[in-house]
């Protein structure tokens, strides 16, 4: 029987082969995600999160685009690109970008903010403060 699930509690992990896994969040989520998983290669995660201040680190995705979906409140996502920080306004239920494959972003919000990801996982990086990239 299909159940419906809440993308805030439950992730759905897209495997090489298109099937789903749903998996939920709990301590430990994003290690589990990595064991079982295969280090996530060739996996895709999709998830949700609700932010009241913003992000406390950058992050980047080398294996591929990330989308970022704003579902409520606003947000800016701040890209780190050579020629400087790049701010991208989300202020619109379902308005999203795409995060190039390997730049740095993070993002700010003004208030209470839920947002959807759809993230290629593998080799994911943080950073307090990312250098500027070169080209």
């Amino acid at each position: 029987m299909t159940k419906i699930k809440s993308v805030f509690e439950t992730m759905a992990v897209l495997k090489p082969g298109l099937a789903i896994d749903q998996v939920n969040m709990s301590p430990g989520f994003y290690d589990k995600l990595d064991r079982d998983y295969n280090n996530f290669k060739d996996h895709v995660l999709i998830a949700a999160y609700e932010f009241s201040e913003d992000w406390g680190v950058w992050e980047r995705h080398p294996k591929g685009e990330e989308i970022v979906m704003l579902v409520s409140g606003r947000a800016e996502l701040v890209l780190r690109k050579s020629d400087g920080d790049e701010t991208l306004k989300l202020d619109q239920s379902g308005a999203y970008a795409v995060v190039p494959r390997n730049i740095w972003h993070t993002a700010k919000v003004s208030e209470l903010t839920r947002m959807l990801f759809i993230t290629p996982g593998e080799g994911t990086e943080h950073s307090k403060d990312p250098a500027v990239p070169s080209e």
